[in-house]
């Protein structure tokens, strides 16, 4: 049977019936005991909102952690990190030569595993491959479920409080002791370009544009590599680690008294896939959070929310984690949106698939919104980035991503870069203004044929495509990495054009709920046609 995959959040309602949030007619009802928890004792707790995590060490007072710098030194951590499907080798690599750190890749296609020092942290968010990050409070990789659905509910209850929680809040707390950080900095940088911005001209129109992207989030989450159960991904501009944060933003406005910190709110989401489960991922969520809140004292609230519990079941493999980011960090480029936006994370991958070389020229033929140059450009200034469109409305956007990713790096303190090394031209894919031999990589996000033309023309527009990049393909040594959906087309238009390209890998992906392929071709020595008779 195909697996059954569900991800749902579930909003834990409690009422006072329920007493310390059980059940009616469980028998834990009654009156409200506040207690913390250290280790396996019971300790009073304070009333009030005079606690920081609903849990005290010993020997620590409540409400006051230790200083996050000294933490950051002594802690080490587990993280996970979501990447785009297929992509997980390629995301194992950029962190073993961006942190020095053995990756372990999940049996749950998307997921991988390193540790890292809590003060990595930093580097961990500028990570371009990777969705989201969680650290993990613990990994059960053969966990025995119960046939009886009341009885393995039960045990995921009673998990809560076997749990070592203590290490894993250190970090959460470490983590968004760096997003007030960066808040602070970014309400200085607007404050000094604010007059900048009121004399740009095209600020109206970017503006505009902006707006109308909101509107546009939903078609482009299904083109933009972006696994539609997980429900939150829409581009946006902010990257790395995200300014103006919940928690800081709540605390501002639940500050009840000098010294006193505020009742933490939290929801529990549960990614379940197997087929052999008794229960569901809402009912999971439900009485795992149920647990948390008893065993912290926390305030549910589904939507505005400080602490993200995870609970990742696939069969028999459990893990349990603490989400780090708020919002995927594929958001970073794209402001300006198409019916079809390529996200971020996805383009590393393809691009780096390649293994772009200083000096080479990398072109996308089929740009869109520009989000495959415009990361390429980023990760890759030493190569110099050709983008082109023959949709003169998605030169636009692709231009104002560009404009929009050099204010961007304007407002940076340390940042004395001039510009990008990217331009943008309207042309036609089928006679490209570029010399024979010119061009050393070609990384594209070819039509579907769904969103964007129909697979009708594909049969006609992919062999004339693969024969243009041919010609301007440096032979022998020029590679191109295509992505698309219509793998019968690809396949019988690159049988076609055999003598020119030879297939080196293909990397299985899934772009929004499709099942697509990414091709990395190889150039050969043989001379392409001038003559384009496929068009």
């Amino acid at each position: 049977m195909p697996q059954i995959q569900e991800k749902k959040s579930a909003f834990l309602k409690f009422t006072s019936r329920r007493g310390r949030g059980g059940r009616p007619g469980s028998g834990r009802g009654g009156r409200r005991r506040r207690v913390v928890r250290v280790g396996l004792r019971e300790v009073p707790a304070l009333y009030g909102p005079a606690r920081r995590w609903g849990m005290a060490e010993a020997g620590t007072e409540v409400g006051q952690g230790p200083a996050p710098a000294q933490e950051g030194a002594e802690l080490a951590a587990v993280i996970g990190a979501t990447v785009p499907t297929g992509f997980e080798q390629t995301a194992a690599e950029e962190v073993q030569e961006k942190l020095g750190s053995a990756s372990r890749i999940s049996k749950d296609r998307g997921k991988i595993y390193f540790e890292v020092p809590a003060q990595s942290l930093p580097q961990v968010h500028r990570l371009r491959s990777v969705d989201n990050l969680f650290v993990v409070v613990q990994e059960f990789k053969d966990y025995q479920f119960k046939e009886n659905k009341e009885d393995a509910l039960k045990d995921l209850e009673d998990l809560v409080k076997k749990l070592p929680w203590t290490n894993p809040m250190k970090v959460w707390e470490l983590n968004n002791s760096l997003k007030k950080k960066k808040t602070k900095r970014k309400k200085h940088n607007l404050q000094s370009t604010a007059s900048r911005e009121k004399l740009n001209a095209d600020g109206e129109e970017e503006g505009t544009d902006q707006q109308e992207a909101s509107k546009q989030e939903d078609c482009a989450q299904n083109a933009a590599g972006v696994e539609s159960a997980a429900g939150q991904d829409t581009e946006e501009p902010q990257g790395e680690l995200q300014a103006g944060s919940g928690s800081e933003t709540k605390a501002g406005e639940g500050k009840t008294g000098e010294g006193d910190a505020k009742v933490l709110k939290f929801r529990v989401t549960c990614n379940r896939a197997g087929d052999k489960h008794s229960f569901t991922s809402n009912e999971a969520a439900r009485d795992f959070g149920g647990a948390v809140q008893e065993h912290f004292q926390w305030k549910a609230d589904m939507t505005n929310f400080d602490v993200e519990v995870l609970l990742n079941i696939h069969n028999n493999e459990v893990v349990v984690g603490i989400a780090l980011t708020e919002e995927s960090l594929h958001r970073r480029n794209i402001t300006h949106f198409g019916p079809t936006t390529l996200r971020s994370t996805l383009a590393y991958g393809m691009l780096r698939l390649c293994d772009p070389q200083p000096t080479d020229i990398i072109v996308d033929p089929m740009c869109g919104t520009g989000a495959i140059p415009i990361e390429g450009a980023t990760e890759w200034p030493s190569c110099y980035h050709i983008a082109g469109d023959n949709n003169p409305q998605a030169v636009k956007r692709a231009a104002n991503n560009i404009c929009s990713l050099l204010k961007k790096n304007e407002n940076k303190e340390s940042s004395t870069s001039p510009g990008i090394p990217l331009d943008i031209i309207q042309w036609d894919i089928c006679n490209l203004p570029l010399r024979t031999g010119s061009v050393d990589i070609i990384v594209s996000d070819m039509p579907f044929g769904k969103r964007i033309g129909s697979k009708k023309k594909n049969w006609d527009l992919y062999p004339a495509c693969l024969m243009e990049m041919g010609r301007i393909c440096t032979p022998g040594t020029g590679r191109a990495v295509l992505l698309t959906q219509d793998k019968k087309c690809f396949a019988k238009a690159l049988s076609r054009m055999g003598h020119i390209w030879r297939r080196g890998q293909t990397v299985w992906v899934n772009v929004g709920g499709l099942h697509a392929a990414v091709y990395l071709l190889k150039r050969t020595w043989e001379r392409a046609e001038e003559k384009r008779s496929f068009w």
